[in-house]
């Protein structure tokens, strides 16, 4: 079950919709309403009007803004089909990795950031990570609909993969000696973020090629993982921008 009208609107905006059903709660006629309905009636799918407090009971667990839909799970990208599309691309890749980040909040946020940045994909461990819950897609605004999520069995060989096509793996950790600012992040380029709290795994870290760390002022510690993916990816877009 997906809810939140963005999301839904989001999955039925895509070429292939993945839509089966929608619920729309009877108390909402505004825009935003009526264009999921225009859409959906397009696509020959099927709209219900119920109330609040049943819609309540379809997704207690989230916000659903008057607006849930049934839907097809979306899939996540294997590693044949990251490589198919690093082999498609006509210009250097952009991606960001996520290693061990749990907190679906977090995850759809990073997807979020990610398309805005403008990264080709984001690729996580299946194991110990947040999927692609209904959270993670709601809080996505739609990303999770058009950025490539790509989760591996095995993230330490996925780097070495990315290494030998070329591709430049930097990482972040609080405690290393150079700045985001004084890296170069124009070519083939992999940013590479860790858990919350705990940073990048030793072994993740291993395999970068550099590691470096966000400069800040005040008292802050660190900064949400999310917050971080931002501030790398749009300052690697800025350099790859001159």
């Amino acid at each position: 079950m997906l809810f939140g009208l963005h999301a839904v609107q989001a999955a039925l905006d895509v070429p292939a919709s993945r839509v089966a059903e929608i619920w729309i709660a009877d108390e909402r006629h505004d825009k935003r309403v009526n264009d999921v309905i225009s859409v959906a009636q397009r696509l020959d799918i099927t709209v219900h009007k119920i109330s609040r407090k049943e819609l309540d009971l379809m997704v207690p667990e989230g916000r659903h803004q008057g607006c849930v839909a049934r839907v097809t799970p979306l899939e996540t990208m294997t590693e044949s089909g990251l490589e198919q599309l690093l082999d498609n691309l006509k210009e250097p890749p952009f991606l960001l990795i996520l290693d061990g980040v749990q907190d679906p909040h977090n995850l759809g946020a990073c997807l979020r950031t990610a398309e805005a940045a403008g990264a080709h994909a984001v690729i996580a461990p299946k194991d110990r990570a947040s999927s692609l819950t209904t959270t993670a897609i709601k809080i996505s605004s739609g990303s999770a609909e058009r950025v490539p999520f790509v989760q591996v069995t095995n993230l330490a060989r996925v780097l070495r993969d990315l290494q030998e096509r070329g591709i430049w793996l930097v990482g972040t950790s609080g405690d290393s000696e150079s700045t985001l600012y004084q890296v170069d992040l124009k070519g083939p380029l992999a940013l590479v973020l860790g858990a919350e709290g705990k940073g990048i795994r030793r072994l993740t870290r291993e395999h970068c090629d550099a590691v470096v760390y966000i400069p800040m002022k005040g008292q802050a510690e660190s900064l949400n993982v999310s917050v971080a993916a931002g501030v790398c990816l749009f300052e690697a877009q800025r350099q790859r921008n001159l």
